[in-house]
């Protein structure tokens, strides 16, 4: 059989997603069942344990294939993406109005209901998908408010598919000063490559969850000497966006954060304790 990146296919001794009949060796196979992301945001791990690292994280409103749930974890695979991993049953939900809007700032605050003096209940970030059941305005402030009544800024929202075509690279910059978080995906904390996956998915684009992934096949190699605004620079294990021929913008476990640097300084820091970039691509956008 096949050797299949697991990271992408759902595939266990005992179980597997369906269409890996014929692929792979599993006692039986299931279609799954759909489900959305309950939580503000939620860690996907390869195995269910809470000790284990952060593969990736899943915002809100994002929608999910179920395969498993057994011991309060749920075995899934993302629709954004295809990744599969591990996530706590009580983060997902079933039979909820589809979507409409989603956030389009860093991070905003989910209030109780359309004030802003009470405490907020969560922080959404940016690309976390609602449901707006309606609007209201308290002392000139605009609000959406969802079908439970709770309420978050309406300028914080726009409907699912208004920032189709923008420029992915000033969404990107958007997350500056975001702290650096291994396997993160939100405004919270993110990811050299989660920046780069968020950035795009907010502009209507899809892109591989991981930098071996971006770098084997998000657009096409070029040469260093053809780089323009948005193309994409890897080295081992990393990923950076050109914001022009000579800035890049990345989040790095040297600033702890997503930062804006020079890139010949950077190719000179990061080459200091581990190698040269290994190539660039151009996302087709």
């Amino acid at each position: 059989m096949t050797m299949l990146d697991r990271r992408l296919h759902a595939y266990r001794p005992d179980l597997a997603e369906a269409g890996l009949e014929g692929k792979v060796e599993a006692s039986r196979f299931v279609q799954g069942a759909p489900a959305r992301i309950a939580v503000p945001v939620v860690a996907l791990r390869p195995e269910p344990d809470l000790a284990r690292g952060i593969d990736t994280e899943l915002l809100l409103g994002e929608d999910v294939t179920v395969f498993d749930r057994a011991g309060g974890w749920c075995w899934v695979k993302a629709a954004s993406d295809d990744y599969v991993g591990y996530l706590p049953a009580e983060a997902l939900s079933q039979g909820q109005p589809a979507p409409t809007h989603v956030v389009t700032v860093p991070r905003s605050f989910l209030y109780p209901e359309p004030e802003l003096r009470k405490p907020h209940q969560a922080i959404l970030s940016m690309g976390s998908r609602i449901h707006v059941a309606g609007e209201a305005e308290v002392r000139g402030n605009h609000y959406v408010v969802l079908t439970d009544g709770t309420a978050i800024f309406a300028s914080h929202v726009q409907p699912i598919g208004a920032l189709e075509g923008a420029d992915y690279v000033a969404i990107a910059a958007r997350f500056l000063e975001t702290p650096y978080l291994w396997g993160g995906r939100s405004g919270l904390g993110i990811d050299c490559s989660g920046l780069v996956q968020l950035a795009m998915l907010m502009t209507g684009k899809n892109a591989p969850r991981d930098t071996d992934m971006q770098a084997a096949g998000l657009g096409e190699p070029i040469d260093r000497a053809e780089i323009r605004r948005g193309d994409l620079v890897f080295w081992k294990g990393h990923v950076a966006v050109f914001e022009d021929p000579q800035t890049i913008l990345h989040a790095n476990g040297y600033s702890m954060t997503v930062a804006r640097e020079n890139f010949e300084a950077a190719v000179k820091r990061i080459g200091r304790l581990y190698e040269q970039p290994t190539g660039y691509r151009r996302p087709i956008i």
